[in-house]
């Protein structure tokens, strides 16, 4: 039977690519989402991929959600922590909500998927678990110390519940994407986004494919021997 992944932010950008790759993969893969339920509709109707409307920074809506997934799918066996929002502002203009906002759903998230799939995982010695850091969250960036912040946290959050899953075969892990060709970076100014592509050695944006590939590589069974770690997927901007 095949394994059961979890994506979370599945079904646009970054994690639409990686729902797509795990299910080419042979993964059973169900997406989350959080508001747009046109678009989940016809990355369903496309790809084939359930999609579960779920606030991911809500402990006990993600509970009742994960619950409805192993009932009607199967047990999580994989768990991609994709989802993330920004909610940019230097230091002087960022209030609390905005800071909140980011924070809860960008790195509280992993902990509540985390926390719902762990006994599972632990009780049947299997579980691969990858979160979606980001290049700011290893290099700063400016008007993001929210962002920044939650996206370094998950570099370290990855690196101590791997110590706890290890004896488990459950892996824990991190990829730290780049700049990449998403409807969120095409939205920056074209000045802005040349000086982006200016500082990236290999010359382009980043493809989703391209972090998607990385998913698969560490979620793969036979990837035990890696756990702690953060793959950094930036065409060399940041090396860390």
């Amino acid at each position: 039977m095949a394994r059961v992944a979890l994506v979370t932010g599945g079904q646009r950008g970054i994690g639409a690519a990686i729902s797509e790759a795990l299910k080419a993969a042979g993964r059973t893969v169900v997406a989350n989402f959080a508001g747009n339920e046109a678009a989940a509709a016809a990355f369903t109707e496309r790809t084939g991929i359930p999609c579960y409307k779920f606030d991911v920074s809500d402990y006990d809506a993600s509970a009742a959600a994960l619950q409805k997934i192993e009932a009607e799918v199967g047990p999580i066996e994989i768990l991609v922590n994709n989802a993330g929002i920004t909610r940019d502002g230097t230091m002087k203009r960022m209030d609390r909500k905005m800071w909140d906002d980011v924070i809860d759903t960008n790195l509280g998230s992993c902990y509540n998927l985390c926390k719902l799939a762990w006994d599972g995982m632990s009780k049947r010695k299997f579980g691969r678990i990858v979160n979606i850091g980001s290049i700011n969250g290893q290099a700063g960036q400016y008007g993001q110390v929210n962002y920044a912040a939650a996206k370094s946290g998950i570099h370290g959050f990855t690196k101590a519940l791997a110590q706890e899953g290890a004896r488990s075969n459950i892996t824990v892990n991190a990829i730290a994407p780049g700049y990449v060709d998403t409807e969120m970076v095409r939205a920056v100014p074209e000045d802005v986004l040349q000086k982006i592509i200016a500082k990236i050695p290999v010359g382009r944006l980043g493809h989703a494919e391209d972090i998607a590939r990385g998913v698969i590589f560490l979620t793969a069974d036979d990837a035990d021997f890696i756990t702690g770690s953060t793959l950094s997927i930036n065409g060399g901007q940041h090396m860390y």
